[in-house]
């Protein structure tokens, strides 16, 4: 056995502490014996319908119990978690599992449909685990998920190690969604260093209990559980033995997790940037004294930095809260993070303190000094992911040795100050972050242009206060046609995901480009500034 592997610390919790909750949501808790239970019988299940070791099961799921528990049951199987994000349409979702090697796939009954458009393009799938979630009845070709966990047959008894790997999806900066390596043992560890976990290199199940607290810390993701951002940070609160608090909301309510930070006393939340903080604050603003908030204790954002001002407004109303930005990526995790406070002060936002593991790289790939004025290249030492799954031209481009070191270099622009401060410049791509959502331009080009009338199309990100960015598109049609911009839009989010089809849309008589035929963007933002927009 090589290092951690996640499913044998959450059993360690599960016998010290088997009565204390899990997992809530709304009504619904889940202690850790149920956890434990449920899906040791999930991990049997597969291992009954003939899934060996280091396959692959996706998770096509909203916020639920039963994200949590299968993925458990997944590593507890010795197969790999495949995360799945849930607004994607036909084709990517095509693309993702087949990419991805899926051989199982638990989805909610909502996406029934999707599944039906999708199932007969990934063979590699042949296990479908159905979620009961009040819209639609079980297809003849799926498993009801509450009869694949009630299994009695003979458990798994497949041997788990450090090595077995979690799949992590991203869409990236740079194409279609790759998947990120991360062996258990690696992501157990930084997970851990980043909240004082204090464990050691190598697994020691002992110790696990001595960490395993009573009562155990209560944690909110905000954010979807498809996403690392919303996930992993359930992962270091689990293995001490605290629970994780999920909203009931399709989209996000203000509300609703200020009543649940209030009833399930919550001490920490995530989320991403103003897309949460913004309609928070607005809500304090609006009933200051309706909620007992004082077991909140911290925030932690990433994906996207919330403004200034909106942490100003928290820290007012919310003193005892720390608000930690963290800077971080599906390749490098929480690599730096500035941390704010009423009494400790405000970080400027895009400013980081980084670990002792991260330097800026220059022109010629070695590391600057601390203090150099000229910007290079984030590169993230210590504890990474293996590479992209399927991918190695990928993997070299982002995983380099430089100096007889292995560095994860994401693409992101900065300067390294000598206190090791860094200031984040910007990312070395055309990437739009849409309230933490990665789209690629090229990929919304592609679905513009399929668009009868449209001749051709340039798409940038534009700045939006509480997202981030917005999608924005410039789009020359045929001559003599008056583009209806809302058709267009649903042409796109047709065969996409709806975030990723253009909120703001210009028609121009001819899209900017140079003399190279590559986009002129600065004259594509000037349009956008100027022309009527829809």
């Amino acid at each position: 056995m090589t290092g951690w592997n996640i499913a044998d610390v959450l059993e360690v919790v599960a016998r010290e502490v088997p009565d204390a909750p899990a997992v809530t949501q709304g009504d619904r808790l889940i202690t850790w014996h149920e956890l434990d239970d449920r899906s040791a019988r999930l991990a049997g299940f597969l291992a009954a319908r003939g899934h060996q070791p280091h396959e692959h099961v996706a998770q096509y799921l909203r916020n639920c119990p039963e994200y949590l528990e299968s993925l458990v049951a997944t590593i507890k199987a010795a197969m790999v978690p495949v995360n799945t994000n849930y607004r994607y349409g036909p084709d990517e979702l095509t693309y993702l599992w087949d990419n991805a090697d899926a051989t199982a796939v638990v989805f909610h009954g909502a996406y029934t449909d999707m599944v039906e458009e999708t199932r007969a393009r990934v063979s590699r799938v042949h296990t479908w685990l159905w979620v009961d979630d009040g819209t639609s009845p079980c297809p003849d070709w799926a498993t009801p998920y509450e009869q694949a966990v009630t299994y009695a047959g003979p458990p798994s008894t497949h041997a788990r190690s450090g090595d077995d790997l979690i799949l992590l999806y991203t869409g990236g900066t740079t194409g279609m969604p790759k998947g990120v390596m991360w062996r258990q043992d690696d992501l157990f560890m930084v997970l851990g260093a980043a909240t004082s976990g204090r464990y050691g290199d190598e697994q020691d199940l002992d110790f696990a209990a001595t960490r395993v607290a009573r009562p155990g810390r209560v944690h909110l993701p905000a954010a979807p559980l498809m996403h690392g951002a919303g996930c992993f940070t359930c992962i270091p609160f689990l293995a001490r033995g605290g629970s994780i608090a999920l909203l009931e909301s399709a989209s996000f309510d203000a509300v609703e997790l200020l009543d649940t930070v209030e009833r399930r006393a919550v001490t920490s939340v995530s989320w991403v940037g103003e897309v949460f903080a913004r309609p928070v604050l607005d809500a304090l603003r609006a009933e200051p004294d309706r909620w007992d908030l004082s077991s909140w204790r911290t925030v932690t954002s990433g994906g996207m930095v919330f403004t200034e001002e909106t942490k100003r407004g928290l820290a007012a109303l919310l003193p005892d809260l720390v608000i930690a930005d963290v800077y971080g990526s599906s390749e490098v995790l929480s690599a730096a993070r500035s941390v704010s406070s009423s009494g400790g002060g405000l970080q400027r936002p895009g400013t980081f303190r980084a670990s002792t593991a991260v330097t800026v790289l220059g022109e010629d790939h070695t590391p600057l000094s601390p203090g150099a004025p000229e910007p290079g290249l984030l590169a993230f030492g210590g504890r990474q992911p293996l590479g992209y799954w399927k991918d190695e031209s990928k993997s070299a481009a982002t995983f380099r040795v430089v100096e007889g070191r292995r560095w994860a270099i994401p693409g992101d622009l900065a300067t390294l100050a000598e206190d090791g401060t860094i200031t984040l410049i910007g990312r070395g791509s055309t990437c739009i972050n849409t309230g933490g959502e990665k789209v690629f331009p090229e990929e919304v080009e592609d679905a513009v242009r399929r668009f009868p009338e449209v001749v051709d199309v340039v798409v940038i990100g534009i700045p939006d206060d509480r997202f981030g960015e917005q999608v924005a598109a410039v789009v020359q049609a045929t001559p003599g046609v008056e583009l209806d911009a809302e058709a267009l839009r649903k042409h796109v989010a047709s065969l996409l995901a709806r975030y990723k089809a253009p909120r703001h849309i210009v028609q121009v008589d001819l899209v900017p480009r140079g003399p190279n035929g590559k986009p002129d963007l600065p004259t594509a933002k000037a349009m956008l500034d100027h022309e009527a927009i829809r």
